[in-house]
């Protein structure tokens, strides 16, 4: 149970919960010890700067730091103490390969999603390849959605070429765990879809949660349009149900192999209207930076702390208080001003 900062945070790669979270302790007798809790039990322990590992904090008040909200701070017997999800990979599960789908495709790559595509025609499935789908599924919509298990990172996308085709999809992804299903088609369609899956045995309360007709009401009329329109309602439903999570990049990074030593800032707290929210990540190595937490002066302050830790050999943590104020924002070209605190760790 025992390891190192590097092998605690190498593990989150291959834990497969995304409810799993990290514990911090920031402040007090016990700062820098770390721990990866799943399952309400402590998986992975670790403190930073110490040769031996170490959680017996963390294992004392362990039912205490179970019921913590994520992405807060709290005060647990006089030590601060940080709880953030490790989160996964935002996972896109297009049912159907038309051009709304890989208009969508396209678009979702760009937001960083890892996007499956479902078709069963092969002219299709190709275009969705050359299109650089992470995963096409070249089956009937029924088999290829037995092999997706869903999770609270995955958002499904039904837009098939046809009316009994998104009953399929639809029936099938309802009992799988998700972060989103959106259903395509006029209301008039998916009021039909609707009411025949009522009249079928399928609950009501269970459609009530469907996006359907899908996307944010903003006039789509291209292929093009409509991908925004949902990947825009999309974006909208997992910023307000998800936030922080090492997205893919810091977090390779982070356990690359012979890596120089580097810090990680994580964003703990905020307050007005800073550009990033809370868990948001950077990584500062000596030549390089990964991530971003806002750019401008709010990030060159941190980088600059984080900088002077690792030449003088500190393993923190460290918080740090950046203010950026109205003026200082203006100065900076920056759209918005506010507080945020910054905790620096060596990894």
């Amino acid at each position: 149970m025992n390891k190192t900062p590097f092998e605690l945070y190498n593990a989150i790669r291959g834990l497969n919960d995304p409810g799993a979270r990290i514990i911090h302790v920031i402040r007090g007798d016990h700062a820098g010890e770390l721990a990866l809790i799943s399952g309400g039990r402590i998986v992975l322990c670790s403190k930073a700067g110490r040769e031996e590992a170490q959680c017996g904090f963390i294992e004392s008040r362990l039912s205490e730091v179970c019921e913590m909200e994520n992405n807060r701070i709290v005060d647990i017997g006089g030590e601060l103490v940080y709880s953030e999800m490790t989160g996964g990979d935002n996972k896109l599960v297009i049912c159907g390969a038309g051009y709304v789908s890989l208009a969508m495709l396209s678009t979702g790559k760009l937001l960083g999603f890892h996007v499956t595509v479902i078709d069963d025609r092969l002219e299709f499935v190709n275009r969705a390849i050359e299109r650089g789908a992470d995963r096409v599924l070249f089956n009937n919509f029924e088999d290829a959605l037995q092999e997706i298990s869903g999770d609270s990172d995955t958002y499904f996308v039904i837009a098939t070429r046809g009316h009994r085709f998104d009953k399929v999809c639809l029936r099938s992804v309802l009992d799988k765990p998700n972060a989103y299903i959106g259903l395509m088609g006029s209301k008039r369609r998916v009021l039909m879809l609707r009411q025949e899956l009522e009249e079928e045995g399928i609950d009501g309360e269970m459609l009530d949660p469907v996006h359907m007709p899908i996307g944010l009401s903003i006039g789509a009329e291209t292929p093009d349009e409509i991908a925004i329109s949902v990947m825009a309602e999309i974006i909208q439903i997992k910023n307000n149900i998800k936030s922080g999570g090492f997205d893919r990049e810091v977090l390779g990074a982070i356990v690359e192999e012979g890596r120089e030593r580097a810090v990680l800032a994580t964003i703990v707290a905020r307050q007005g209207s800073a550009p990033r929210g809370i868990g948001t990540k950077m990584l500062i190595c000596r030549e390089r930076i990964i991530g971003t937490i806002g750019g401008g002066c709010l990030e060159g302050s941190v980088i600059a702390k984080a900088r002077r830790l690792l030449m003088t050999g500190g393993a923190g943590p460290v918080i740090l208080d950046v203010d950026i104020s109205t003026e200082t924002a203006e100065d900076e070209a920056m759209v918005c001003g506010g507080r945020i605190k910054v905790l620096l760790e060596a990894v």
